[in-house]
């Protein structure tokens, strides 16, 4: 059986003349890329350049928020208030549409970073910050997160789309949540074991935790920290070993670009409500309606003598106009 696998890395996480990554190698590897948005890490410079090097490849742009703790990295709780926090997360998605745009894409989804999106596994009140913050700049952008945390509920319950992401190169607690960092297991090594642990994960659904026990997980995107040792060989490990596997590397929660990122996600995880659903089916008889008509006219047109290859001409071929079968349906699934 296959199945398709997004796989995601937190990118752009230098400063100024200061780098973490080989951001440009990671993103020969992966679907999706978490841009620092110069809170715990990036900057100006930095969400550009990273912007336009992931748009040049058809990779997908999400905004990777934080706590404000360019110091700790973002790896330190921050006891923020909500209203601060709500204003913090918009800045920093707002900032990186910007950058999106110049380099003719967008931010395609909202994950949070380091100690901000442990802390929103349970912390209600944090949660619901980022969630608003998300849906008041836009509502149709996916929350990536852990199965089972408060945040992915309360995006559920606000009509966000949700992604669950696991990690290939973190250790896993008996409770599904991750070994904190700077104890034993925290961070896992091995190209052979990490690529094999995606496999696992993505095939039976179930990963091993740091004490063995097995695990049930759902796996929407796997990701692989940029600062992990040997980034670059554990993503071409997973990607090596996924196409071995039959697994494809897309951005499988999201399949109709043209729609939006959120609509996308809700119609891939058939979580349309019966409204859209009716709307649905409804433009798809139009477009079936049309595309039967043009059948129609290029039939009688080419039927009468006239040489019309595959297109309509106008008149007596005054102001001539061709519409070309090449013209509907080109769009590549997963950009």
């Amino acid at each position: 059986m296959s199945h398709r696998i997004d796989l995601n890395c937190d990118l752009g996480e230098g400063f100024g003349p200061w780098t973490i990554a080989d951001d440009d190698a990671l993103l020969d590897l992966v679907t999706s890329a978490n841009v620092a948005c110069g809170f715990h890490a990036g900057d100006s410079s930095t969400m550009r350049r990273v912007t336009a090097a992931a748009a040049s490849r058809g990779v997908a742009i999400g905004a990777h928020v934080g706590y404000r703790d360019l110091a700790g990295f973002g790896r330190r709780f921050v006891d923020v208030a909500p209203d601060v926090l709500f204003d913090e997360v918009v800045h920093q998605i707002s900032a990186l549409q910007g950058f999106a745009r110049l380099a003719g894409s967008r931010v395609s989804y909202v994950k949070p970073h380091g100690a901000l999106y442990n802390a929103i596994v349970h912390h209600e009140a944090q949660a619901k910050a980022v969630v608003d913050a998300v849906a008041a700049v836009d509502d149709r952008l996916p929350v990536v997160g852990l199965a089972g945390s408060a945040v992915l509920r309360l995006a559920e319950a606000s009509g966000l789309p949700v992604v669950h992401e696991v990690f290939a190169d973190r250790g896993y607690r008996s409770d599904g949540t991750l070994v904190p960092r700077g104890t034993p297991g925290d961070v896992l090594h091995g190209t052979g074991l990490v690529a094999d642990r995606v496999v696992r994960m993505v095939q039976q659904g179930t990963v091993l935790s740091a004490d063995g026990t097995v695990v049930p997980v759902e796996v929407d995107s796997v990701c692989v920290h940029s600062d992990t040792p040997g980034a670059v060989e554990l993503l071409g490990a997973v990607r090596g070993r996924s196409r071995a596997r039959a697994l494809t590397s897309s951005r499988s929660w999201v399949s109709c670009p043209d729609s939006g990122p959120g609509r996308c996600s809700r119609l891939a995880r058939g979580r349309l409500s019966g409204w859209s659903r009716g709307w649905c089916r409804v433009w798809i008889l139009v477009m079936l309606t049309w595309a039967a008509c043009l059948r129609r006219v290029l039939g009688v047109r080419g039927g009468a003598g006239g040489n019309v290859r595959g297109g309509v001409r106008g008149a007596a071929g005054a102001g001539v106009v061709v519409v070309t079968a090449e013209g509907f349906g080109v769009g590549r699934e997963g950009v």
